[in-house]
């Protein structure tokens, strides 16, 4: 095994000090309605919003009601750009429209796509299977109005990393066996996709940097609360069909308990038909796209995954 990137190790240390596992729900709860925003330290940590990018607030139908959705648009694209649905990580509990700009709006810029992220609502107060309904709802609605996003919604694809992953998968899913939309590409960045805990990964990293075993124990709890972890709507890899599925990027971190997830669901998926590309990065932890200044993979990564989206919504 590669050794662990020494700045991330180090990231992932002070991370730790706010681990979920050492927060109640009212804490939880607390921290979601607390806005981040932008400011110097943030973007140093974070990345600010990319160059070139036209940014508007929106909305879109959610599940039970109008979720908040951040649109980003290249300013230098010409006829109408293909639709990116973005869903964040955060394990079903955090992260928000202002913690992900930097990923959303360089994925609009590189892969030259009208980029939608998707504010879904968060466990605890909303268990499973709001954040996936929610995905799903807001694409529908989305796709529908390809001409107010200026973009060309015949061609779409969804996006996610981790607990996102595991949603953009679940879109993937529910469009199929819901009759739509047509969706032409996952990108699935180190994404959860079997809640039963079953990846070897799991056990051999079971206490890196980032996300721990104990981190994920504490995240489906808060986002199941004892609710069937089978079921295909929270573990996408246990769906007892898996043909029919769009192409798919995964990309998946060595160091991460999460790394089996994403390998065993690429696996899956070209066994059933589709497409896949799997990379896995190197000395790299679980999270590591969300720190663009001090991941040194994340170049390389981010140029994958919209060299990925460029071709599949050519």
């Amino acid at each position: 095994m590669t050794a662990l990137d020494l700045r991330t190790k180090l990231l992932g240390r002070l991370i730790g000090l706010a681990s979920v596992t050492r927060r109640s729900e009212e804490q939880i709860v607390a921290d979601q309605r607390r806005a981040i925003g932008h400011n110097p330290l943030t973007d140093l940590l974070l990345g600010g919003l990319a160059k070139g990018v036209q940014v508007r607030d929106t909305t879109a139908a959610g599940a039970d009601g109008a979720i908040r959705v951040r649109t980003y648009r290249p300013r230098t694209s010409g006829e109408a750009p293909p639709l990116v649905v973005f869903i964040h990580g955060g394990g079903w509990t955090s992260g928000s429209l202002d913690t992900y700009d930097w990923f959303a709006s360089s994925i609009a810029r590189d892969a030259h796509a009208v980029v939608a992220s998707l504010d879904y609502r968060l466990a605890p107060d909303h268990r499973w299977p709001a954040a996936a309904e929610d995905a799903y709802a807001a694409t529908v609605d989305l796709v529908s109005r390809g001409a107010e996003l200026g973009a060309d919604t015949s061609r779409v694809a969804v996006v996610g990393d981790s607990a996102g992953g595991n949603l953009a998968a679940v879109v993937a899913l529910m469009a199929r066996d819901r009759s739509g939309p047509a969706i032409a590409f996952q990108g699935l960045v180190y994404p959860a996709t079997d809640m039963t805990m079953a990846s070897p990964s799991i056990e051999e990293n079971a206490d890196a940097p980032i996300l721990t075993k104990a981190d994920m124990l504490a995240f489906r709890g808060h986002y199941l609360n004892d609710q069937d972890p089978r079921h295909p709507h929270a573990s996408p890899l246990l769906a007892d069909d898996l043909s029919g599925l769009p192409p798919a990027l995964v990309q998946v971190a060595e160091h991460d308990p999460l790394r089996d997830d994403g390998l065993r669901y690429a696996a899956a998926l070209r066994e059933a038909g589709s497409a896949v590309r799997t990379t896995t990065y190197f000395g790299m932890p679980h999270g590591f796209m969300a720190f663009p200044r001090i991941s040194r993979a994340v170049p390389q990564a981010l140029g994958e995954l919209c060299q990925e989206l460029r071709a599949a919504l050519a």
